[in-house]
């Protein structure tokens, strides 16, 4: 996944970086008699005028565009919307499209913006997590709203800071308790908090992973074992593209690296966009789609296997656009109850 396509050695960098997961990928497998072969991808599009006639254009109107941005005053240097809606019956993840009734979106007052929404029901009320980032600061926060009588959320408050970078803040309940694995990848370690006085206290219950620059990390428990899958930035390159899997026999742990790490090198399928969502019998991970760019689209992926041997999932089914939410793509999708949340950049 490249995050930045205008310079060149950059985007050769991270390229390079990827090639390195994938070939060890691909050791790892052929060791464990699990490499198997797939699909014939389709004939590559050959573009007639080579390399320097579509770079060139684009490597200028790139530059303008960066200068344009730098000299707007007032202009916020990047931004995302969290939008929600209340429904009854399907929603985006079993149509598969954005579609049916509007999403609302979060309202910020210009100083920050809000992403990666996560809910949660308890005692009848419904709460949104999410990431907020005040410009001043550049540092994301965690903060939490509670939706109104009126089917609104108000202004979302500042429950957890640290002195790092936090985001995605995934929010669970368990044995009675109420939990949250925020990314904290800036610090180089993956943190579970515990609800002290919920929904305004959090306090640091156990250091799940240390020395990990781990992204995105979304919780799963299945037949008695915890999972952890998120990206992991590899040394070098994308934080985004390279997938890896860590498990325990209980929440605070230990937590050991699955022994097929990186489970997957894909822009278009690794780095998570929300917590698993069970659908009959089968469960679906929301999927980051960077193909085109960071926060371009969602995909949903079926997980097909996870044990000690492998992990696999069948091939993402991406995420139509639709009329409830007039955007270019979502980056993440989550649902309780009859209330859904979606965010993309804006």
């Amino acid at each position: 996944m490249i995050g930045d396509r205008l310079w060149l050695s950059r985007s050769c960098n991270d390229l390079l970086a990827g090639a390195i997961s994938l070939v060890a990928q691909s050791v790892a497998r052929f060791s464990a008699g699990e490499l198997a072969p797939i699909a014939d991808s389709p004939a590559p599009i050959l573009r007639n005028g080579g390399f320097v006639r579509h770079y060139l254009p684009f490597f200028c109107n790139g530059l303008v565009d960066r200068a344009v941005q730098k000299l707007r005053l007032g202009r916020r240097p990047f931004y995302w919307q969290v939008a929600y809606r209340l429904i009854d019956g399907p929603g985006v993840a079993e149509t598969g499209q954005l579609d049916g009734k509007p999403f609302t979106v979060l309202p910020d007052d210009g100083q920050r913006f809000y992403a990666d929404p996560f809910v949660l029901e308890r005692d009848g009320r419904h709460y949104l997590f999410v990431e907020e980032f005040p410009y001043a600061t550049g540092r994301g926060v965690i903060s939490v709203a509670e939706l109104g009588d009126d089917g609104s959320f108000g202004v979302p408050r500042v429950v957890l800071e640290e002195t790092h970078h936090l985001s995605y803040p995934q929010v669970f309940a368990h044995a009675g308790e109420i939990f949250m694995i925020p990314e904290s990848a800036a610090a180089r370690e993956l943190v579970l908090y515990r609800a002290a006085q919920f929904p305004d206290r959090w306090v640091r219950d156990t250091v799940l992973l240390t020395d990990k620059d781990f992204n995105d990390a979304t919780l799963l428990e299945s037949d008695g074992r915890f999972w952890l899958l998120g990206t992991e930035r590899f040394g070098y390159g994308s934080a985004s593209d390279t997938m890896a899997v860590y498990s325990a026999p209980s929440l605070r742990g230990p937590w050991v690296a699955h022994a097929l790490n990186p489970i997957a090198v894909d822009h278009s399928a690794a780095r998570p966009g929300g917590a698993f969502i069970r659908q009959g019998d089968a469960l679906v991970l929301p999927v980051q789609n960077g193909s085109r760019a960071y926060g371009g689209g969602l995909g949903l992926m079926r997980l097909d296997r996870l044990d000690d041997f492998d992990v696999r999932f069948a091939p993402p089914r991406p995420i139509g656009p639709g009329p409830a939410w007039a955007r270019a793509g979502i980056h993440t999708l989550n649902r309780t109850g009859n209330l859904e949340v979606v965010d993309s950049a804006g």
